[in-house]
């Protein structure tokens, strides 16, 4: 297989330092880009990875060998980074990051205008082509671009605050762990603007992760954070990814919530009577589906992915978004990923009512869910023929991955687009029953 084809993934372009990305990719895609895009101004932003400074320089070289300008605005989370190409009205960019991935991964989320998602089905695959007939650079009939530095922080913060009213805000104590990622950017300033005790865990930006991995969907990833939020007696607790897209909620008893509850409770208590759309994915659980419908609102489901997410939403006006992962979205908000909206909300939630968080997400613990990650080969062909043991089922479709729905419970089985996994979710109105059809899908997968 092709180095390209192998990192070109289904949202961006993904892949091991330095063996699948580096230097020389990073310059292939700098120009690929500037061809694809044709905006005369690139906006260019990276976490804090080891590898992402190299990859940035490699990156502009390519984007100015093609003579296009380069707003540079240093290291940022990628909210950050898409709220500037779609606030300040830029023709696309390019943010370096792995996102949740373990610290050997680097690669480059692409966007064109409004910070629109390039993913495969909407020009990614054409920078690719793009790349592969690179020929020899040509300086003579065009200049080189340039490259303007910014920093955005205070356009985000300003941007970010407006979702809050702070003066409703309680000094509730919160524990935040950041995991030596780009999120401590903006919670650094956060604390010194909002009321509440913001206790900061793993602060230092360090692109090894020396703490835990960056993705707080691990259960390992959150252990100091639950023991921190019982030992601090603190409120609840927050963790973010390492690129600070997707934020995670721990409650005062040290419990991790599953990001469908976030978002079960956030369109009961701020969407009610919306009469809007709005978006989620797949593996989504029952009670946010059925809280749309409870508000008054329409669910429009989606495949797995914010490049579908978002597309959703622009096309669709969608007011909310949330992905089952713990990735939220919000039309006033340029329809960017937004994490603060969701965290501001939870602390006015709680100033207001006075109750615990457990209490506001207790409600909406009807089901039962759980996930199972398996390391599989051909992956999509285990999913057609997981499908066969289905054939009576109430739903069953192939839509995005595999769904499949019976009256008292369901499953969503698909090939991760990010990750060579496939990642199953099963959800249940009993805990006997999930346990059950966990184990039974299983087994029937280890007999493929």
């Amino acid at each position: 297989m092709d180095i390209l084809d192998k990192i070109f993934k289904a949202y961006d372009v993904r892949g091991i330092y330095p063996t699948e990305i580096n230097e020389d990719i990073a310059y292939k895609v700098g120009r690929g880009v500037a061809k694809f895009l044709k905006a005369e101004k690139i906006v260019i932003g990276r976490d804090n990875r080891l590898s992402s400074d190299s990859l940035f320089n490699a990156l502009c070289e390519g984007i100015l060998d093609e003579g296009k300008n380069i707003l540079d605005i240093g290291i940022v989370t990628t909210p950050m980074f898409y709220l500037v190409v779609a606030k300040y009205v830029y023709g696309g960019g390019v943010m370096i990051t792995a996102s949740h991935n373990p610290k050997e991964y680097n690669g480059f989320k692409i966007v064109g205008p409004h910070s629109v998602p390039i993913g495969e089905e909407t020009g990614l695959q054409d920078v690719k082509k793009i790349i592969k007939k690179l020929g020899p650079i040509q300086r003579i009939s065009y200049r080189r671009g340039e490259v303007e530095q910014r920093n955005v922080l205070e356009h985000y913060l300003k941007n970010i605050l407006r979702f809050t009213d702070i003066e409703s805000i309680k000094p509730l104590k919160v524990v935040c762990d950041t995991g030596n990622g780009a999120a401590e950017i903006v919670m650094k300033e956060l604390d010194k603007r909002l009321p509440a005790t913001i206790i900061s865990l793993f602060p230092e930006l360090d692109g090894n992760f020396p703490n835990h991995q960056p993705n707080p969907m691990h259960p390992e990833a959150t252990m100091v954070l639950r023991e921190t939020i019982l030992k601090k007696k603190a409120d609840f607790g927050i963790a973010f990814d390492g690129d600070g897209d997707r934020i995670l909620f721990i409650d005062e008893k040290g419990q991790r919530i599953n990001p469908n509850l976030i978002a079960a409770l956030i369109i009961n208590k701020f969407f009610n009577k919306a009469h809007a759309k709005i978006s989620f994915d797949t593996p989504t659980s029952w009670i946010v589906r059925e809280q749309i419908a409870k508000t008054g609102n329409i669910g429009i489901c989606t495949k797995v992915g914010h490049v579908h997410l978002k597309d959703k939403i622009l096309r669709e006006k969608a007011v909310f978004g949330a992905e089952s992962s713990g990735h939220y979205y919000l039309l006033d908000d340029y329809s960017v990923e937004s994490p603060f909206f969701v965290f501001f909300k939870i602390l006015e939630l709680l100033s207001k009512t006075g109750k615990k968080l457990s209490a506001l997400i207790k409600p909406f613990e009807k089901y039962y869910i759980d996930g199972m990650v398996f390391q599989i080969k051909n992956a999509q062909e285990k999913v057609e023929k997981v499908a066969k043991y289905y054939k009576d089922a109430k739903k069953l479709s192939l839509f995005d991955g595999l769904t499949v729905e019976y009256p008292n419970w369901h499953f969503v089985l698909r090939a991760s687009n990010t990750e060579p996994v496939l990642r199953l979710v099963v959800e249940a109105k009993t805990q006997k029953m999930l346990d059950s059809k966990m184990k039974q899908i299983a087994s029937r997968l280890q007999k493929i």
